[in-house]
């Protein structure tokens, strides 16, 4: 996977290997927004990450909600198309599904429903959204430009954030501090690891649970932020 200039970009990967839970703690150490409420995966077990490739919607005319975007995007991608929350209309479908998993897209982040939620199923494609919904886009809602920042869910999304999203929800890290909240994020995960470790060794949970490094910073100072359980 490379970045948009062309570098090798480790950020993804280093991400895949988190969850939402944590990567939330880490933007909450450091005071920034990102993750978002309400929207959850179409099936058990869907998870993703990437970066974002954003899609604006409005009123029609204008193109099919999110086509041209799938048709641009690739591995790596995550189409995140900011539909307002609407629940009575779909911004996704089985087609759409079809063409993105042909592409290697990440998954997909709706502000709003999908529809065809029985292929989307099938095809175990990863989509996150507030519900699915029968109604066609068509007539109701088009897509109103590419790639641009966007509202989703009360947080400003640009082009090429990250995003990851599983059980627990989806969360979105600024392109410009995914190192730092990675970093920190890394940091909490090795830290819940060792608490297990205390825990399996028959240390009590009462304690466990008020251990000031489970509410300090990643360094473990007490400043701010921590993991959660």
């Amino acid at each position: 996977m490379t970045a948009r200039s062309g570098k090798p970009d480790p950020l993804p990967g280093r991400l895949s290997v988190l969850d939402t839970c944590v990567v939330s703690d880490a933007l909450d150490w450091l005071g920034l927004p990102g993750s978002v409420l309400g929207l959850g995966p179409l099936w058990p077990g869907a998870r993703l990450a990437g970066r974002a490739r954003t899609v604006p919607t409005g009123p029609p005319p204008g193109g099919h909600v999110a086509a041209a975007t799938v048709a641009a995007a690739g591995p790596g991608d995550v189409v995140v198309i900011a539909g307002g929350g609407r629940l009575d209309v779909s911004c996704w479908g089985g087609i759409l599904t079809a063409a993105a998993a042909h592409r290697g897209i990440a998954g997909v982040v709706i502000d709003g429903a999908a529809r065809d939620l029985d292929e989307i199923c099938s095809l175990r494609f990863p989509v996150f959204a507030r519900g699915a919904v029968m109604r066609t886009a068509r007539g109701r809602i088009a897509q109103a430009g590419a790639d641009e920042p966007v509202d989703v869910a009360g947080v400003r999304v640009a082009p090429g954030d990250l995003v990851i999203a599983d059980g627990s929800g989806v969360v979105f890290v600024p392109a410009g501090r995914g190192d730092d909240v990675l970093g920190i994020a890394e940091r909490l995960r090795a830290r819940e690891a060792h608490i297990l470790e205390r825990l399996r060794g028959g240390e009590p949970v009462t304690e466990l649970m008020s251990d000031a490094s489970l509410t300090g910073g990643a360094g473990g100072t007490g400043e701010a932020g921590g993991a959660g359980g």
